[in-house]
């Protein structure tokens, strides 16, 4: 959201920053309401710079000038992101179904802990606004280890402020989507420290995926068991293939699946995740569909048929549109009824301000297609 400081100064105001007011508010006595914690930068725009930019609309606010409310809501995304360490527009933009680069796909950031460079372990590749990665390595059954898990977040986050960027599709080579985290990694042959970095990065991943400006589908077909059914239940759309099964079994080895049980609890009713986490079985794939742990079950055959037809109409849509839903369905989730509405009224009074919201109803009043602005 936008406020109007008192000296006349627009700020950009982020989940990070009103998290950080909301812990404030609960010390002096005020409601708390459950959000992420994580504190953003903010960016500012002078008085001044607002009326050489909107004219008299800057008194109205931000909302009063919708190409510059489409730039602070871009902002804010962008902020978001900025937060897990994306980079900037410098990242060279690649062609039509060009591979990702090899370092970008294997390499996470220098530092202590850090995986050494290896053999790639996931695979990107984009055409016409759809970005496919692919977990590539299934001799380890596509295990979610450090070097696995910082390939794919460098996959999620590469240009995610791209406007050519508009729907992003996880799947995997093998017959098993993932198996989870790697357990080699998980003996006390590795200190704690490395321990919690394998965690925490997992934890950092599937929020990625929540708070990525545009929809992640998880197409799978085949095995998601412990964190790779984490993954899928973490991704905004999950379609699967009807042999494709799941469950989170780490009890059975004497690790029980505490942080898949996060994304799997906020996917499918209590009694059914906490019956996957106490014994450890497995559900079927329509198992998992009549749950909610998936979108959408089809045969192997015409797996990839679907997920594309669902990506490609997301990719039709507009961007900021898309990104603005998307980021008001997450928030309002933990809200009390009321707040929940309060802030999506907002939200619509917003979105009708966007560019691609008047061009949107304007095209549909005069009966033709809309030509969004990205």
């Amino acid at each position: 959201m936008a406020e109007t400081t008192e000296n006349g100064v627009m700020e950009v105001v982020t989940a990070g920053v009103i998290a950080e007011r909301q812990r404030q508010n609960a010390k002096d006595g005020y409601k708390q309401y459950s959000a992420p914690t994580t504190k953003i930068k903010r960016a500012y725009l002078t008085d001044g710079e607002l009326l050489r930019r909107c004219g008299p609309a800057r008194s109205s606010g931000p909302r009063g000038c919708p190409a510059l409310w489409g730039e602070f809501l871009a902002a804010m995304a962008a902020a978001g992101l900025r937060a897990f360490g994306t980079k900037g527009p410098g990242w060279l933009r690649r062609s039509p179904w060009a591979p990702l680069s090899s370092g970008f796909c294997s390499r996470g950031p220098a530092g202590a802990g850090r995986p050494e460079l290896g053999p790639r372990l996931t695979n990107a590749r984009q055409r016409d606004g759809i970005r496919n990665i692919v977990l590539s390595d299934p001799k380890k059954r596509n295990v979610l280890s450090l070097a696995m898990l910082k390939s794919l977040q460098s996959d999620i986050l590469h240009e995610a402020e791209s406007k050519d960027l508009k729907v992003i599709i996880i799947s995997a080579e093998g017959p098993v989507f993932s198996s989870g985290h790697d357990l080699k990694e998980l003996t006390d042959e590795r200190s704690p420290d490395y321990h919690a970095e394998v965690f925490q990065t997992c934890s950092e991943v599937m929020m990625l995926i929540q708070n990525h400006p545009v929809p992640v589908i998880a197409m799978v077909n085949g095995l998601a068991t412990a964190a790779g059914c984490q993954l899928v239940a973490s991704c905004d759309i999950a379609v699967a293939s009807d042999t494709s099964s799941f469950a989170t079994p780490g009890v059975n080895i004497g690790l029980f699946c505490s942080t898949p049980g996060v994304a799997l609890g906020r996917a499918v009713p209590r009694k059914v995740a906490l019956e996957m986490l106490f014994t450890g079985e497995p559900i079927s794939a329509q198992e998992a569909l009549r749950h909610g742990l998936l979108s959408k079950v089809v045969p192997e055959e015409q797996l990839e048929e679907e997920t594309m037809r669902i990506a490609g109409k997301i990719a039709s849509l507009s961007r900021p549109v898309v990104a603005l839903g998307k980021a008001t369905f997450y928030r309002q989730l933990p809200q009390d009824l009321r707040t929940a509405y309060h802030l999506t009224s907002q939200t619509m009074v917003d979105n009708v301000a966007l560019k691609d919201g008047q061009e949107g109803i304007k095209a549909f009043i005069q009966k033709r297609k809309p030509i969004w602005s990205q």
